[in-house]
């Protein structure tokens, strides 16, 4: 006989916890999301989960199927954090750089956890959301919807490849990211023209930029390609109308 499925509802706990919380959704994401910060992927176990919350390991899988489960649920939550309170202004670019900048800031404000979900499509609300209002904001600007969808990958995918490779430079130990930070300035810069004339023509612009993200840079460049795409594609829109009228016009005048 097939196992009963207890309803949701019913699956929940209504007993507070020895903390004295009835336990949510919410605050379990939001303990996992304060465990990864704290102790990284490595400590987020249901048991150490459970002992946070001043209840049984088994309490979470009332609210989550697994931990895998749970993971999806922190990176929709992720989604929902950058979403929050976002309003659009009407202009495709700025919306979009701002929509970006709201992924990107949301992830590395959780770099342990960036590390843990960026890669992960969950089909959960707060990402489907966002998905809807990038693709939104593509057609509404007028691209096809090949290109908008060609587009909203690029964009989406550098965003978090970007998020991944920033929060893991967040996320290792303190001593290892500001070693590596060093090695701009006691490596590049000091190596000597007869060998390496590009590095040390560019030692001090390196040493500035290197230890910065390039995410800004990089969505500039991709909202400019496609700005510029949709500015040819009107162009040559333009051009085939204006051609069209002038057959028209001549064969009105041929008459």
């Amino acid at each position: 006989m097939a196992k009963r499925v207890v309803p949701e509802g019913d699956r929940r706990r209504r007993r507070p916890t020895k903390q004295g919380q009835v336990l949510t959704h919410e605050i379990i994401v939001e303990t996992a999301l304060r465990m990864l910060r704290e102790h990284g992927a490595d400590g987020l176990t249901a048991r150490r989960l459970g002992l946070a919350l001043g209840a049984d390991a088994s309490t979470v899988y009332r609210y989550f199927r697994g931990m895998d489960d749970l993971v999806l649920a922190i990176a929709d939550d992720l989604f929902g954090q950058a979403m929050a309170d976002w309003r659009p202004t009407g202009d495709w670019r700025a919306d979009l750089r701002d929509l970006g900048h709201r992924i990107h800031h949301a992830y590395l404000a959780h770099p342990q956890a960036a590390v843990l979900t960026a890669s992960r499509v969950t089909g959960r609300p707060n990402e489907v959301a966002s998905d809807e209002t990038i693709l939104g904001i593509l057609r509404g600007a007028g691209f096809p919807d090949a290109d908008a969808v060609r587009i909203y990958h690029a964009f989406i995918d550098l965003s978090l490849a970007f998020a991944i490779l920033d929060a893991a430079t967040l996320a290792l130990p303190k001593a290892a990211r500001e070693a590596d930070e060093e090695v701009w300035r006691d490596t590049y810069a000091r190596l000597p023209r007869e060998t390496h004339p590009n590095i040390a023509a560019t030692a001090p612009l390196l040493v500035a930029r290197m230890n910065d993200s390039a995410y800004p840079t990089a969505l500039d460049m991709l909202l400019s390609s496609a700005a510029a795409q949709l500015a040819a594609a009107a162009e040559a829109g333009s051009a085939v109308r204006g051609a069209g009228a002038g057959v028209r016009g001549g064969g009105g005048r041929g008459v």
